[in-house]
Order: structure tokens, then sequence, then C-alpha cells
């Protein structure tokens, strides 16, 4: 059974291999996901998406927001 899309952003949002929304978006499109535009367009779930892209990320690369604001420094 295939996952919805929806589903498939959350899963990659909580691995921590992709930083913020755009690259979300960027990896579900080069799996194939249709309509991913659309499907995440809504505030609260581009929101959430985005925080919990934020936060496993960093928690992931361990940088501090500070760091990875500022590219590094």
């Amino acid at each position: 059974m295939t996952i919805s899309t929806i589903e498939r952003a959350y899963q990659l949002a909580r691995s921590g291999e992709v930083a913020d929304l755009p690259s979300l978006k960027r990896r579900l499109a080069s799996e194939g996901c249709r309509a991913v535009d659309a499907l995440l367009a809504p505030r609260t779930l581009s929101g959430h998406l985005a925080a919990i892209c934020a936060a496993t990320f960093k928690a992931t690369r361990g940088e501090s927001a500070d760091a990875v604001a500022h590219g590094g420094r």
C-alpha cells in the first residue's frame, strides 16, 4: 500500500533529513509525490512541518540554532 503525500511529508520531517519546508517539498517531488504544493499549502500544516524539520534537522546535525542561522559561524 502506498502512503499519502502528507504521511510521507511527516515521515521525512521527523527523519532529520530535510532542513526546511522547501527542501521537504523538493524531496517529496523527487520521490514522485504529486500536488505537493497544493497539499502542503494550508498554513497550519506547512507551519507544523516546518517546525518539525527545523527541530529534527538541528538535533540530528548537532548544531546550535545560531550556527545554522549564520551558516556555521
